[in-house]
């Protein structure tokens, strides 16, 4: 990040970091990890460091060693429920995106054509002369540029994963040996699948779109500035 200047991370982490601390506190909390110390935005030039949350748990625990893997991938998944929530109250028509996300048919051909859709609606001309689409554009910016799960996120989520690949191995036997069939009940969240799928794909875009603004523009201008001191 610093090799874009601090001002180029600066100008989206003063809303981005937050909200991926917050990501972490929330499931740090959910999973009942103890919370040693808390700092939702702290930015450190000389280290890179925006914010933190300390946190501790019991090993022998398998609710809160399970709790790492969505504590380490909360920035994405409580990123992700926030845009949503932005989308659904700030865009215009962000009422319609979901609940079309919500109705489309659970498959893959069906979700691949309707994110086109969900784009055009969300960029859509007439939202260029609303100024609640560009506070949903600055705001989503700011949080998909820092949604994704640092290194350090990243380390911390393998105990958990190992506990949720075992815990379904488990639920899927069980329903194998009692004939029970849960593909209703997967097919009965699809559409919240849909959702999450759709935003994240977009914050993706917006995240790659931070990247390049910040290396053709705000980069330039950081060295030009420089050459001239």
């Amino acid at each position: 990040m610093r090799a874009f200047g601090w001002k180029g991370v600066l100008w989206t982490a003063w809303i981005g970091t937050p909200f991926h601390e917050l990501g972490h506190y929330f499931f740090a909390k959910l999973f009942r990890h103890k919370i040693e110390k808390v700092a939702l935005f702290e930015p450190n030039a000389e280290t890179g460091g925006l914010g933190h949350v300390e946190h501790s748990y019991k090993k022998s625990s398998i609710y809160q060693t399970l709790g790492n893997f969505f504590i380490g991938a909360a920035p994405m998944i409580f990123g992700v429920g926030i845009l949503t929530l932005l989308m659904y109250f700030i865009l215009p028509n962000g009422k319609e995106i979901i609940a079309m996300l919500l109705n489309a048919r659970a498959s893959l051909t069906t979700l691949s054509q309707t994110i086109p859709d969900v784009f055009l609606m969300i960029f859509a001309k007439e939202h260029l002369t609303s100024w609640y689409f560009w506070l949903f554009l600055y705001i989503s910016f700011a949080i998909s540029a820092h949604i994704a799960p640092s290194k350090y996120d990243r380390k911390g989520m393998w105990s958990g994963f190992v506990w949720i690949v075992i815990i379904m191995l488990l639920v899927n036997s069980t329903a194998l040996l009692l004939r029970f069939d849960i593909t209703d009940y997967i097919l009965h969240s699809a559409g919240y699948l849909n959702v999450f799928t759709a935003i994240a794909l977009y914050a993706l875009v917006m995240s790659i779109l931070h990247y390049l603004f910040t290396l053709f523009i705000i980069t330039p201008l950081r060295m030009m500035k420089q050459a001239r001191n």
